[in-house]
């Protein structure tokens, strides 16, 4: 059944601090979990990474203590159901161009009446074979999982607060390297412009009430984000690699 301790955790005003990750090894996910992250997130659109990959590091990652998340490549209402069904408690968005695609990711989330998600004997669902009956199960899960759209287009600015204010979106999560991009900054997003869009998009998101978040490669890059009201805080696990690495050498 799932057990989501990220929602328990946002739910008591706690940071979350987390992994990004291409990689289909669920030895890393394990590793992760014992060294005291809230979530690993698969990254399954920079990663060839599919739903039967995701099942064997969910399971890593239930075995460990950390929340299983996903990064889904696309809008797919039968993708998501696929990830959803293995066990995922988190979905990040990524690519949102319009509103539409917020309201289509939530119905692909929910079961009824907050979306259409499929209902079937899957593992999320204990098989539905578990201790929970079938309504408790739907409201225990729509209760549970976490929808974040990530925004990575200037473009979004435009729907900022409506999509904030979409009913089953719990916050939204910054991609800044794409940002940048989007607004002609090809060398990264360290220009002021950019920190300003990002500043701007922490103060509306934390107003509606929201959990803001984004990327940090470092300590010192978490701690600001904290300092604005972030609250879930993703490294990647090349970086923590390569920061090792050189730390070590």
């Amino acid at each position: 059944m799932i057990r989501s301790s990220s929602r328990h955790k946002l739910d008591a005003g706690e940071i979350l601090h987390g992994v990004i990750s291409p990689t289909a090894d669920a030895i890393i996910c394990e590793y992760l979990g014992l060294s005291g992250l809230d979530f690993y997130m698969m990254d399954a659109e920079h990663g060839p990474l599919g739903p039967a990959q995701a099942t064997t590091m969910i399971r890593a990652c239930e075995n460990t203590g950390i929340s299983p998340w996903a990064r889904i490549r696309s809008v797919d209402e039968k993708l998501i159901l696929q990830f959803l069904d293995a066990g995922i408690v988190g979905v990040m968005m990524p690519g949102i161009q319009h509103l539409g695609q917020v309201r289509d990711l939530v119905q692909a989330v929910k079961y009824p009446p907050l979306g259409r998600r499929g209902l079937g004997p899957v593992r999320s669902a204990d098989y539905m074979a578990g201790a929970m009956g079938q309504l408790e199960y739907i409201q225990h899960a729509n209760a549970s999982t976490l929808v974040f759209p990530q925004m990575e287009d200037i473009v979004c600015m435009e729907f900022l607060d409506d999509m904030l204010a979409t009913v089953g979106v719990d916050g939204l999560i910054i991609g800044p390297r794409d940002l940048a991009m989007s607004m002609g900054y090809y060398d990264g997003p360290a220009h002021p412009e950019v920190q300003a869009v990002i500043d701007e998009v922490f103060r509306r998101t934390l107003a509606a009430g929201k959990v803001a978040g984004s990327v940090a490669a470092s300590r010192e890059q978490a701690a600001a984000l904290v300092a604005k009201g972030g609250r879930v805080i993703l490294n990647s696990v090349q970086n923590i690699l390569s920061t090792g690495v050189k730390a070590f050498l």
